[in-house]
């Protein structure tokens, strides 16, 4: 799993840190073999078409995001059907953004967001008081999640705790260490989340 996961950063060209904290370290692929996988040495990246580069931009966000085709797809049709009315790119990331899974990403308790979907999954999450074990649960201004109270004395969650102070969480998440409890306290705004992406190009994409 770990070369596959590898291979998608390889493939793309940027790091979208589906590894966790492997890719801090020198054990990241994409700093050992800058390359695209399949490609002995450091010949250059060839040149991409524009539908190449639409795509590739699609991959980028998708792959970040953890997200399957069919979810991917299904977020920037809603927004597409608002183009125009809103801001486009400040709704998809939005969207993308105050998924349940992204916020348990986001406050630390996982180092990528594909454990972090395992992590709701598993229902270790309260949104309101409540269990939900929906990654794609969409949260809203307000809202808050917390670790269910019995399960900081897993040995999981007991690994992390500690470091969760120092953890930099974005600044429309307000997070009380002692509950272990978040508050949505604003929207996600774009420039803040900085995607790795040209998100005009996705719009472009799925517009044809």
């Amino acid at each position: 799993m770990t070369n596959a996961k590898c291979k998608i950063c390889r493939r793309l060209g940027v790091k979208l840190f589906l590894k966790g904290e492997r890719c801090l370290s020198p054990k990241c692929s994409l700093v050992r073999k800058p390359y695209p996988p399949g490609i002995k040495g450091k010949r250059p990246r060839r040149g991409f078409s524009e539908y190449g580069k639409e795509l590739r931009e699609k991959q980028k966000l998708r792959n970040w995001y953890n997200l399957r085709e069919r979810q991917f797809r299904k977020y920037i049709k809603e927004v597409l059907t608002k183009r125009g009315t809103e801001n486009a790119e400040e709704l998809l990331i939005r969207k993308l953004e105050m998924r349940l899974d992204n916020v348990v990403y986001r406050l630390g308790f996982a180092s990528s967001r594909r454990e972090a979907r395992q992590l709701v999954s598993h229902r270790h999450f309260l949104v309101n008081g409540r269990r939900v074990n929906i990654p794609s649960f969409a949260l809203k201004k307000g809202d808050k999640v917390a670790l269910v109270p019995g399960h900081r004395e897993k040995e999981k969650f007991k690994k992390i705790i500690p470091s969760l102070k120092k953890h930099d969480i974005p600044s429309w998440l307000k997070f009380d260490y002692e509950k272990l409890e978040a508050e949505i306290v604003s929207e996600p705004k774009l420039e803040e989340v900085s995607p790795p992406a040209e998100i005009s190009k996705i719009f472009e994409f799925y517009s044809k």
